[in-house]
């Protein structure tokens, strides 16, 4: 028996289907949604559609934009000759929340995992090699430090270590098993000053 009526349960459906959110989160928030005023719920929904719209990847990084080249990418102040690299956009906000990294990034969009069917060319790793050959110093590879995160890692060192770029790898500090966006700046930053040679 449905406790309510089509539309809320519908809404309850949509919310609960998102990362993150349980049965019961899902229950609060439409609730919520439902007792807002009826301009803040079109604003909401306005800028889930703009944004859906509008987001795509820079040109540069592959990082999430609304321009065609990133707020970081954009900056000549950004060392562009030290690339980090993440795997995701979460992973870059974390790092940028220090305030210490002065280089640019390459978001990789995911990890190899054979287990999963994501190779190689399933992320931006084709895009990285095509930005080493400008004037690229150091790639500090930022991944996870789960098993499909070192993966890459392992991967991407090995391909770029023939062209004779230096290729380094953040530091312990970041737990096994964890992921880069929940972790706390001080870690980060410690990870980052403490990265080694692969």
């Amino acid at each position: 028996m449905d406790l309510y009526s089509g539309h809320i349960n519908k809404l309850i459906e949509e919310l609960a289907a998102l990362p993150g959110i349980g049965n019961k989160s899902a229950q609060r928030l439409a609730f919520h949604l439902i007792n807002m005023p009826k301009d803040r719920v079109q604003r909401l929904a306005s800028s889930i559609l703009e944004a859906k719209e509008n987001v795509r990847y820079c040109k540069e990084c592959f990082t999430l934009t609304d321009r065609d080249i990133c707020p970081v990418c954009a900056n000549q102040n950004r060392n562009h000759g030290l690339i980090m690299v993440v795997e995701n956009t979460r992973d870059l906000a974390a790092y940028e929340k220090t305030g210490r990294y002065e280089g640019v990034y390459h978001v990789l969009h995911g990890a190899i995992s054979p287990m999963l069917g994501i190779g190689p060319g399933d992320i931006k790793l084709k895009e990285l090699v095509e930005r080493l050959q400008g004037e690229v110093e150091e790639v500090i590879i930022a991944t996870n430090s789960s098993l499909e995160g070192e993966t890459t890692a392992m991967y991407i060192s090995k391909m770029i270590k023939p062209t004779g770029i230096r290729v380094t790898r953040i530091a312990s500090g970041v737990p096994v098993g964890g992921d880069l966006e929940y972790i706390d700046e001080v870690t980060l930053l410690r990870a980052l000053e403490g990265r080694v040679e692969l």
